[in-house]
């Protein structure tokens, strides 16, 4: 995996929680697997259009 082996692992995940602390590594992670879940998402979902129509008024005036 890219020439990173066990111990260079360690030495990263050693760095990584000197500087964001113990307590903000769930948060970290949970925000960069659903940054990945919504970038796969969008990469195979096709493209939508909207056609719907825009209403000119609000619906209280078009009421009166």
């Amino acid at each position: 995996m890219f020439g990173i082996g066990m111990p260079e692992l360690l030495v990263i995940l050693v760095i990584i929680l000197i500087i964001f602390g113990a307590g903000k590594l769930p948060e970290i992670g949970s925000a960069l697997g659903r940054g990945i879940k919504n970038f796969k998402k969008a990469t195979r979902e096709p493209n939508e259009i909207d056609v719907t129509p825009k209403n000119e008024k609000p619906d209280e005036e078009k009421k009166q």
